[in-house]
């Protein structure tokens, strides 16, 4: 009976997974039904998947970090941020490839789709100022926003889903047990990329620009993110993982500003309703679907029958099962929302390093780079890439998918390279 169940709910997790795949837009309702389906067949119980399977402090944390986001954005603050780095970098050439970084620094705390949304405008600008197409720019955005997704806590629901199976507090994603963590590789990558952009952006873009500066409308939500990182930090020192009190701060600093957002700057209920609207409510429900759809995966024994698979494959080579974990996740995310993937293969991998006897984060940290760069690699790899490309046609510019891979190919392979080899060298011994 067991080994039947097993059957049945692979199937629901391949058609779930085919559906993901061929309606991108209708994700959320393709894991609630699969996990409504593994309730109403018994394999969890509604109770076990309400209170134990649904991580609950990764929601409230990712739904006060999207208020905070959407409200940093109205402060104007990302948009001030980079009028000043054009105003004091030498050369157009510099001034671009700044604004990648900070573009990539700043979906470390804040969404990558609305980093780009911000961003793109002030990229749009200055392509229009020296006469350039805008395809490699705003593209850059995109790659370099989901590059730094995973480096902090905040920054997309793949760390905090890692946080919270692995443990992890708000400081330990940059240091751990005395060693660099994923931050800092992830920051390897970053520099990489940075190096890959400069190369082609420094050709031919000496002009020093002069451009009106974007004003100011307020500096609490900017304040509030600050808190949110303080409030973090200093409940990392008392809470491992994604705690209660984690989620509850996050989400009440949100709810602060919403309240700031309607009672204070006089905005009125109204436009803060279109805000809580705008919010990404596809992904909170996919969310919500993903995590008892593994949970019943995991439940029927099916992660534990990928793990001995695995196992067998790599034969006790630790180098050849690291490759193995990147490579797989590189190609997967390029094509496969990266969520459901890294949800079911975190306990495959900690299996798979206790089975030869090393630190879980060198395999951890190997399905996190793999997953979250591999996300580059095709135009619909994750959100940001698909929103760039949208931006661009709007610009009367049609990115196909080989045009898209003649940037997030390289830029793919060289900063999943240079974040894998620091990543290794720290972590396997």
């Amino acid at each position: 009976m067991m080994i039947e169940m097993k059957w049945i709910v692979l199937a629901i997790t391949v058609v779930m997974y085919a559906a993901v795949v061929a309606f991108p837009h209708k994700k959320a309702w393709a894991t609630l039904i699969a996990a409504v389906l593994t309730v109403v067949l018994g394999v969890v119980s509604p109770s076990y998947a309400l209170g134990t399977l649904i991580n609950w402090n990764v929601l409230m944390i990712y739904i006060g970090s999207l208020i905070l986001a959407e409200l940093f954005i109205y402060s104007r603050v990302p948009a001030a941020i980079a009028d000043a780095i054009v105003l004091r970098s030498p050369n157009a050439g510099i001034a671009i490839v700044v604004l990648l970084v900070i573009t990539g620094l700043i979906s470390a705390f804040v969404e990558n789709v609305a980093t780009v949304l911000v961003m793109a405008p002030i990229a749009l600008a200055l392509c229009a100022k020296l006469k350039m197409k805008p395809t490699r720019f705003i593209a850059g955005l995109a790659v370099m926003a989901n590059l730094q997704g995973t480096a902090t806590l905040v920054g997309d629901p793949p760390s905090m889903i890692f946080a919270s199976f692995a443990g992890y507090g708000f400081n330990d994603f940059f240091v751990y047990n005395g060693r660099a963590s994923i931050f800092f590789i992830v920051q390897t990558g970053m520099i990489a990329g940075a190096l890959y952009f400069y190369a082609y952006f420094s050709k031919g873009n000496k002009t020093k620009l002069s451009i009106d500066r974007e004003a100011v409308s307020s500096m609490v939500p900017s304040a509030l993110l600050l808190l949110m990182i303080l409030g973090l930090a200093v409940s990392s020192f008392f809470h491992t993982g994604v705690s209660f009190i984690s989620g509850s701060l996050v989400l009440g600093l949100g709810i602060g500003g919403l309240l700031w957002y309607v009672f204070v700057r006089k905005e009125g209920v109204p436009a803060a309703a279109a805000l809580v609207k705008r919010l990404d409510w596809e992904t909170i429900l996919f969310l919500v679907g993903i995590f008892v759809v593994i949970g019943a995966v995991g439940e029927i024994g099916l992660l534990d029958d990928l793990a001995k698979a695995l196992i067998s494959l790599i034969r006790g080579n630790v180098l050849l099962g690291f490759a193995v974990i990147i490579l797989t996740s590189v190609v997967i995310s390029g094509f496969v929302d990266n969520v459901p993937y890294i949800i079911a293969m975190l306990p495959v991998t900690t299996a798979l390093a206790d089975s030869l006897s090393l630190k879980p984060e060198l395999y951890m940290f190997a399905l996190l780079v793999g997953s979250c760069l591999g996300g580059n690699l095709t135009p619909f790899g994750a959100s940001a890439n698909v929103v760039s490309v949208g931006i661009l046609k709007k610009e009367g510019v049609n990115l196909s998918f080989t045009g898209w891979l003649k940037i997030g190919l390289p830029f793919t392979l060289i900063t999943t390279t240079a974040a894998a080899l620091f990543l290794w060298f720290v972590w396997n011994r």
